[in-house]
């Protein structure tokens, strides 16, 4: 075998091999359970406009713990995206009361993936999840 051979099937490997790790890290269902659908209404106390993903935490009572109040962290699609749905980087405030429709993580009751955000004004936010591409 020729070096040259041998150098192209190890980029062609490395190509296959980085693809699957890129669609593993998107995986909805992997992390997040279609069969706990959630609806929260609450304040907005913290937003990160980060790659991978977005996200927003939001204190709100959690309607499985007797009301319990509890800090949500919600996961959106990339800020790319979410530009690409309309959302500014100031689209969520802190203080802000917000109802996040979405779904529970498999492991953290606390933690969800957004499909909708609509705002004090009534203005719906599709949150771009990631939920939507399997």
């Amino acid at each position: 075998m020729s070096n040259k051979w041998i150098g192209h099937c190890a980029a062609l490997l490395i190509l296959v091999l980085g693809t699957a790790a890129v669609r593993a890290h998107h995986a909805f269902a992997a992390q997040y359970d279609r069969d706990q659908p959630i609806e929260i209404t609450g304040t907005v106390t913290r937003v990160e406009w980060f790659n991978p993903h977005a996200r927003f935490y939001v204190d709100a009572p959690d309607p499985d713990r007797n009301n319990e109040m509890f800090n949500w962290n919600w996961e959106l699609a990339s800020p790319n995206n979410l530009m690409r749905q309309g959302w500014r980087r100031d689209s969520l405030k802190p203080g802000d009361t917000i109802t996040v429709t979405g779904w529970r993580a498999r492991k953290d009751p606390h933690v969800a993936n957004a499909r909708n955000v609509v705002d004090g004004n009534g203005k719906r936010l599709f949150a771009a999840s990631s939920a939507e591409d399997e």
